[in-house]
């Protein structure tokens, strides 16, 4: 017998039912409980007339419908799940990737900087071998 319990979606659902020869309808309704209580209550499969095999057989297609539709509602809430997990992964590679642009472009600016400040570097070293000469010149003639 099922529980009126939600049942968790990694579980197999299982049907209930009985295929007892009576016609009392509180019987038949006790016989038949919600078999999917997960299930909107439009949805859920009707008590077969016991006399009748198209309704058993009908009530038997339904439950067979109904335990796809828990599966198929299932896998869609198990891959919405992993959609967002890779949305949140998505966005982390693209603030990574930000980061690393910016950490690139800061690199290039410093790199030019670096460059400029040898270059500068470079001339002032000249220029103060050129004074070292001048002055070593004025020391010699005087």
């Amino acid at each position: 017998m099922i529980t009126t319990a939600r049942i968790p979606a990694d579980k197999p659902v299982r049907i209930s039912f009985s295929l007892n020869d009576s016609t009392d309808k509180s019987s038949t309704e006790n016989a038949f409980p919600l078999a999917f209580p997960d299930l909107d209550q439009q949805l859920q499969p009707l008590p077969p007339c016991n006399t009748s095999r198209e309704s058993m057989h009908l009530y038997k297609q339904h439950c067979k419908i109904a335990e796809e539709y828990h599966e198929v509602k299932r896998e869609i809430s198990l891959l919405e799940e992993r959609k967002k997990e890779l949305m949140a992964r998505l966005d982390q590679v693209e603030k990574e990737n930000s980061d690393a642009a910016h950490l690139a472009m800061e690199y290039e600016e410093l790199t030019k900087e670096n460059q400029s400040l040898n270059v500068a570097h470079s001339r002032c070293n000249e220029q103060l071998e050129k004074l070292r000469l001048q002055y070593q010149k004025r020391q010699g003639s005087s």
